[in-house]
C-alpha cells in the first residue's frame, strides 16, 4: 500500500507538470511578440485574404517569430554547409558575429521551428533544412518586393514544388517555383544533368537545387527576351527558387479527353512549332510533354515551362532528344485525343536546326554541349574537369577551413 501511494503521488506529480507546460505555451502563442522585420509583415499582411496559413511544409507564419539575430544565424548556418556535412557552433558564432557571443538561443528556436537539424553522430553540428532554405528565399523576395504573400501549392514534380503567391505592388498573381532535387525518385540528377559544369560535386542537394534554379532562370530569361516562344515573364531568382509570371491556361495533361480542345490541330502545331523554334536557336527541350506546356482554351495559344534540363543542338545526343520529344507528343494526341497526326518532316532536325537564320541562345546560356564536347563521364558534362595539383589542394583545404572568407561574404549579403 505505501509503494501503490507513493507512485500514485508521482503520477499525480507528473500530470500536473505536464498540465503547467501546457498552459505556459499556450500563454506563450496566444501573446507571442509581434513581427520583428518589415520583411515578416509583407509577407504576411495578405494571408487572409489571398493564401492558407497552413500549406504542408511550407508554413510561412513561423517567419513572423523570427528576429532580426535568428535570421543571421540561419544564414551562418547556409554559409557553412559550403564545406561541411554539418556545421559546428563554434564556427557558426564565428560566422554569424553576434554582438552578444553565443548563438545557443538562436539555434533553440530555429530547431523548434524545423529550420535547422541537429546533427550530433561526429561531432555537434546543424545542417538547414528546406525548410529552413525555402524561408531565406522568400526573405530575400520580400525584401525586393517580388513576393508579398504565398498561397496555395498548385503542382508537385520530382523536382520541384510550385506554389503560387502575390504581389502586393500591382496585385499581381505570381509562380513560386522550389527546386528539390535530390529526391528518391531522381537521385541520379548529378549524372543526367550538367549543372555541376566541370565542378567535382555541388556538396549538397540545397546547393545543386541552387544550380539548378539559376539555370532555368537562364533560359527563361533569353527566351523571353527573344519573343519567338511564349513563356512565363522571369520576375526574380534567389537560391533554390524562381518566381515568375502566371500562365492562362491548364497544363495539357488536363485536356487529354476528346472534346476538351477546341482545336486540337492548331495546338499540335504550336507544339511542334515549339521544338522546331527551339532547335532553330540551338535549343532542345529534353522534356516536352503534356506536363509542361500550358493551352488557353479559348485562343489555343501554348506557354512552355520547365526548362532547367534543356541542351544545345551540339550535343552528341540532341537529335535523340528532339526525336523524343516530338514523339511523346505525336504519342499523346493520337492516345488520348484520338487525333490522326501525319508524321512527314515532324522528326527532321536538320531542317530545324537550319530552318531559320536566328540568334543562337545555346551559347548565351551555356546549354550542355554548347561547345560540341563530348560528354566527359557523364551525359550532360560539356567540359572537362581540370586536375588538380598537390599545391591547389594544399591551398583549397586552408581555404576551406578559413572563417574570414565566408563572414565577409555574410557581411556583404546582409
Amino acid at each position: 500500500q505505501a509503494r501503490l501511494h507513493t507512485a500514485g503521488r508521482i503520477i499525480a506529480r507528473r500530470s500536473y507538470a505536464k498540465y503547467v507546460s501546457s498552459r505556459a505555451n499556450t500563454s506563450h502563442n496566444q501573446h507571442c511578440r509581434a513581427p520583428t522585420s518589415k520583411t515578416a509583415r509583407a509577407l504576411l499582411q495578405n494571408t487572409r485574404e489571398h493564401c492558407h496559413s497552413k500549406m504542408g511544409k511550407l508554413d510561412v507564419q513561423v517567419m513572423r517569430h523570427l528576429s532580426k539575430d535568428d535570421y543571421r544565424v540561419l544564414t551562418a548556418v547556409e554559409l557553412g554547409m559550403r564545406n561541411h556535412h554539418a556545421v559546428p557552433v563554434p564556427l557558426i558564432i564565428s560566422i554569424a558575429g553576434l554582438r552578444h557571443g553565443g548563438a545557443a538561443k538562436f539555434l533553440a528556436t530555429l530547431l523548434r521551428f524545423k529550420l535547422v537539424y541537429h546533427d550530433n553522430n561526429k561531432y555537434d553540428g546543424y545542417r538547414l533544412t528546406w525548410f529552413g532554405y525555402d524561408v531565406l528565399a522568400l526573405r530575400a523576395f520580400v525584401a525586393r518586393g517580388a513576393v508579398d504573400s504565398v498561397g496555395r501549392k498548385i503542382g508537385e514534380g520530382k523536382e520541384s514544388d510550385v506554389y503560387e503567391g502575390c504581389r502586393a505592388s500591382d496585385d499581381r498573381r505570381v509562380i513560386i517555383k522550389f527546386h528539390r532535387l535530390g529526391k528518391t525518385s531522381f537521385k541520379a540528377v548529378k549524372d543526367k544533368r550538367d549543372y555541376l559544369e566541370g565542378r567535382k560535386t555541388a556538396g549538397n542537394w540545397l546547393n545543386m537545387s541552387r544550380l539548378a534554379a539559376k539555370r532555368e532562370w537562364d533560359f527563361m530569361c533569353c527566351l523571353h527576351e527573344d519573343k519567338s516562344i511564349k513563356v512565363p515573364e522571369p520576375l526574380d531568382q534567389n537560391r533554390h527558387a524562381v518566381v515568375m509570371g502566371l500562365a492562362e491556361g491548364l497544363p495539357l495533361y488536363q485536356l487529354g479527353a476528346p472534346g476538351c480542345l477546341a482545336d486540337p490541330e492548331k495546338v499540335l502545331e504550336s507544339t511542334v512549332t515549339i521544338a522546331r523554334q527551339l532547335a532553330a536557336r540551338g535549343l532542345v527541350h529534353c522534356d516536352l510533354n503534356e506536363f509542361n506546356l500550358i493551352v488557353e482554351q479559348n485562343t489555343s495559344a501554348v506557354t512552355l515551362i520547365d526548362f532547367p534540363q534543356m541542351i544545345s543542338t551540339k550535343h552528341p545526343n540532341a537529335a535523340m532528344y528532339f526525336a523524343r520529344d516530338v514523339r511523346g507528343l505525336v504519342k499523346f494526341f493520337t492516345m488520348k485525343l484520338k487525333f490522326d497526326v501525319d508524321e512527314e518532316g515532324l522528326f527532321d532536325f536538320d531542317g530545324a536546326c537550319a530552318s531559320e537564320a536566328v540568334t543562337r541562345l545555346d551559347t548565351a546560356c551555356r546549354a550542355s554541349g554548347f561547345d560540341g564536347c563530348a560528354p566527359d563521364k557523364r551525359e550532360g558534362r560539356s567540359r572537362p574537369v581540370k586536375a588538380v595539383t598537390e599545391e591547389e589542394e594544399d591551398d583549397n583545404e586552408s581555404d576551406d577551413d578559413g572563417v574570414e572568407a565566408l563572414r565577409a561574404e555574410f557581411l556583404a549579403r546582409a
